[in-house]
């Protein structure tokens, strides 16, 4: 139900509208409270201005019919979807972009980085220029910036990135520049910390904006560790592509109780919570171990959403079957078509947490580890208005972006009554 303020002045003199959702639980400091979301601008204020400061009620009313409001998801690790590969340079990037940002709108997803898998230099300095940070609205989610996920990595834990494209850091910062070209849209760097010079490039990465991320890798804890106080903060699709735990020597997956992190540090550590990518007794590992520091990412590819079948990851043959990627003719994982939403679903359930830390794994976490908490993940005052209205089995049924509806779940057909001859 729409209710409408008008005044006795021009449109262009009015004050920008007010709305106020109401009918619905949302999700604020930790909680799942029974209260009203209100948006002016594009961004959520404090209500109580508007009853005692304004004395000015809300211009539209939006009953949520008992939804539960949340923050809109934030997915750090895609490759693609919809049969668009962000490693693939094509003569229509801008479109590409903007068919997986919008398609993205329909798992809840409102702002994401694009990731592309080790690829040859030429492919970055092709690709790297269309994937500029751009706002979100009705055309599709924000893309925030680019994961390069490699090719900075070890050749033995490389999983489905191709041999061939492997680089080392022997001259340092110099090399991972004249592969790149631009750390201009770069938000985000997977290496492997065992590598030469790693940790000088992890410091010189984290100077410069950039967040830094350890993965497909041989390295143990201290070589984490001491990759940890070089500036990295994330880990790459814990469990995946890199040495199991061992109780002698833990590996990266001992950060997530590791006391060498400087105070006030957090590592955080994405997750694939697919069903395939890790069983559900290792989610709830690393849950209860370090819940605080989880990601939920989905890492997938350019076959999400489609059919299954045979399909292209970066120059590489995959087939798509049972929900599974893998190599052609092998049984290496090469990411997942797993939708966001599915995701969540999935680890609220393996792990029994509850709904609240598995949407904030998903949006309040992510926009931490890119210290973009003030605005994103959050449905606290005077961040974005950006947020989804999810049922009580956590499936999406619209999505916002600044306040305004993106996308919307198509009504069930009401199914017809039989007449009685």
């Amino acid at each position: 139900q729409l209710l409408f303020r008008f005044k006795y002045r021009k449109w262009e003199e009015m004050a920008p509208i007010v709305t106020q959702f109401h009918n619905c639980s949302i999700i604020y400091k930790g909680q799942l409270v029974k209260d009203d979301l209100w948006v002016e601008n594009g961004v959520i204020v404090d209500p109580q201005v508007y009853f005692f400061e304004k004395k000015r009620p809300a211009d539209v009313k939006v009953d949520c019919n008992g939804l539960i409001v949340a923050p809109g998801l934030i997915d750090l690790q895609i490759n693609g979807g919809f049969g668009v590969d962000f490693s693939t340079s094509s003569a229509d990037q801008a479109g590409g972009l903007a068919l997986v940002s919008k398609g993205l709108l329909s798992h809840g997803v409102t702002s994401f980085c694009a990731t592309l898998i080790s690829s040859l230099p030429e492919v970055y300095k092709q690709v790297l220029p269309f994937l500029k940070p751009r706002r979100g609205g009705v055309h599709g989610a924000e893309l925030l910036g680019v994961h390069l996920e490699g090719p900075f990595i070890s050749v033995e834990k490389r999983g489905a990135h191709p041999t061939r494209n492997i680089r080392n850091f022997d001259a340092g910062f110099k090399d991972l520049l004249s592969v790149y070209g631009s750390l201009e849209n770069v938000r985000i760097v997977t290496l492997a910390p065992e590598l030469k010079h790693a940790n000088k490039v992890i410091a010189e990465l984290t100077k410069r904006g950039v967040t830094v991320s350890v993965g497909h890798s041989t390295c143990g804890l201290e070589q984490a560790e001491s990759a940890v106080k070089s500036g990295a903060s994330f880990i790459t699709h814990l469990f995946n592509s890199m040495q199991p735990f061992h109780h002698r020597d833990p590996g990266m997956i001992g950060l997530l109780t590791s006391d060498a992190p400087p105070a006030g540090r957090t590592v955080y550590y994405g997750l694939i919570a697919d069903g395939i990518h890790a069983h559900p007794a290792a989610l709830r590992v690393a849950h209860s171990a370090h819940p605080k520091g989880l990601v939920l990412i989905t890492d997938a590819m350019a076959a999400q959403s489609l059919p299954p079948g045979e399909y292209m990851f970066g120059d590489l043959h995959v087939d798509v079957h049972d929900h599974k990627v893998t190599l052609a003719g092998k049984e290496t994982i090469a990411g997942s078509v797993a939708t966001f939403d599915h995701c969540v679903r999935f680890f609220q359930k393996s792990t029994d947490c509850s709904i609240v830390e598995a949407i904030e794994a998903a949006s309040t976490h992510p926009a931490r580890l890119l210290g973009i908490d003030k605005h994103k993940g959050t449905l606290d005052y005077g961040s974005d208005a950006d947020f989804i209205l999810l049922n009580n089995e956590l499936r999406v049924q619209s999505t916002y972006i600044a306040g305004e509806l993106v996308w919307q779940i198509e009504p069930e057909e009401p199914i017809p009554k039989k007449i009685k001859k």
